[in-house]
């Protein structure tokens, strides 16, 4: 009996506190694949991240109860596996219906000549190749029966297997694209040295590349119709539900304030090359302004609550949610205990953040437990923005476009680099006057900065 095959039920697991269900994405494992414990078996998209459904057991794949697309709750069946175990263990099925259900779906699903997994790739290690423009063909994997896993895409990046594909290709360009090429490599070696070097421009658009054109998939014009589709993906189903909550239940109301960042460009542009040596990451405008936000919650903590319809909750800790856009979607990773930390910390969080943001390896434990969220708006140029709050938060701040603009001081004209914060609030929760000197309040902090400011 110690060699008996026994069928274990694979359920959706509750990968945060407040996730109900999740949508299958794609099946990594195909019915009658081997599968080791931990081994990822599907990927699977919920209102916050893509994650990744781990085995807890070891076995061969069986029938797929869940198919791609089909969202499902937690605790549901979404596949079966064959296991070896000690009687008694796992549920028994009947091993002639699984066999030709098996056999059927083999049949349906393609696979490399050489029976590899490398020509299946998960959406993750698709985006990341389409947005470095890698050929998945030259990426060595790692993974079961060589797929390639996000791993192996990201350590084929940063060992720069991809630059010198590219280098080899301009060889057989002519030699002005290769010296450009050259000249790319060259400020890709030194990190930040093209974005310093570029001046501030009076749009206040801090740009060191051409913005990327997003790639949105959809059908081709079909004969004798003017219009196109395109197909609304879990994570954007995410995003409008989530967004039409926000907007039917929170009555919203807007408000602004210029404020005079010069000190702070001043300050940045002394600290920002040393900070880069010692640190290794770039030193932005948002970790002063996220200093400045908590200090301000700090003095106006109901700015740091939710609506509980009979009662405000106002929270302890200041968890600072960031909006972070991607090709495709808008995250909201968070910064834990951001009033603990001090503005290099913040810069460590911002750059952490942001980057796994935009390679798709946020944890659902980085989306959780945000109770204030900023947006920097100006990273794109825009000077003026009416955000919507992220429910249930009372508020959503925007730091806008730097912009040197002349100002009159004592009756005398100066030029002046000025910044806009907008403010989105809860009207439930918060009125105009709470609001104004709360942001009045962030104003006089981002305008107190001075070379004598410490960042640790």
């Amino acid at each position: 009996m110690a060699g008996q095959k026994k069928w274990i039920e694979i359920v959706m697991p509750q990968l945060a506190e407040s996730l109900v269900s999740a949508t299958i994405a794609k099946w990594l494992k195909k019915p009658g694949d081997p599968v080791e414990q931990y081994e990822p078996i599907c990927e699977v998209i919920t209102d916050k991240v893509n994650a990744e459904i781990p085995s807890t057991v070891e076995g061969i794949m069986g029938e797929i109860a869940a198919e791609e697309g089909r969202t499902v709750a937690v605790g549901e069946l979404i596949c079966r596996m064959e296991v070896h175990a000690a009687a008694g263990t796992g549920i028994v099925a009947d091993s002639s219906t699984h066999e030709s259900s098996s056999t059927a779906a083999s049949e349906s699903e393609p696979q490399d000549a050489d029976g590899s997994m490398r020509g299946r790739y998960s959406p993750a290690v698709q985006s990341l190749a389409a947005e470095h423009g890698l050929d998945l063909k030259d990426v060595p994997g790692t993974g079961m029966n060589g797929r390639i896993t996000r791993k192996d895409v990201l350590r084929y990046i940063q060992e720069g297997a991809h630059r010198n594909q590219q280098a080899v290709i301009s060889n057989h360009v002519d030699r002005e694209s290769t010296q450009q090429e050259d000249m790319r490599s060259a400020a890709d070696a030194t990190g930040y040295a093209a974005e310093q070097a570029m001046p501030v421009r009076h749009s206040g658009i801090h740009l060191s590349e051409t913005p990327k054109i997003p790639k949105i998939e959809m059908e081709g014009f079909p004969q004798g119709r003017a219009e196109q589709y395109i197909d609304v993906t879990p994570v954007r189903n995410a995003i409008a539900r989530n967004m039409r909550q926000s907007v039917s239940e929170i009555p919203h109301a807007w408000t602004m304030i210029e404020v005079d960042v010069t000190n702070l460009v001043t300050l940045r542009n002394k600290l920002k090359d040393e900070f880069k040596r010692s640190e290794g990451i770039n030193l932005t405008y948002l970790s002063f302004l996220l200093k400045a936000v908590v200090n301000a919650i700090k003095d106006y903590p109901i700015m740091n609550s939710v609506w509980a319809v009979d009662k405000i909750i106002v929270k302890r800790d200041i968890n600072i949610a960031l909006a972070v856009g991607t090709e495709d979607s808008v995250m909201t990773p968070v910064i834990q205990r951001a009033d603990t930390k001090n503005i290099a910390g913040l810069a460590h969080e911002i750059d952490d953040l942001a980057r796994r943001t935009r390679e798709g390896t946020l944890k659902l434990d980085d989306m959780q437990g945000g109770t204030f969220t900023v947006n920097n708006t100006g990273s794109f140029g825009s000077i003026l923005s009416y955000p919507i709050i992220n429910y249930p938060q009372a508020a959503i701040l925007t730091f806008e476009s730097i912009v040197k603009r002349p100002v009159v001081i004592n009756d005398m004209i100066a030029v002046r680099s000025m910044a806009n914060l907008c403010l989105s609030l809860d009207h439930r929760i918060l009125d105009g006057v709470i609001s104004g000197r709360f942001l009045q309040r962030v104003k006089e902090n981002l305008e107190s900065y001075s070379l004598e400011t410490k960042l640790y």
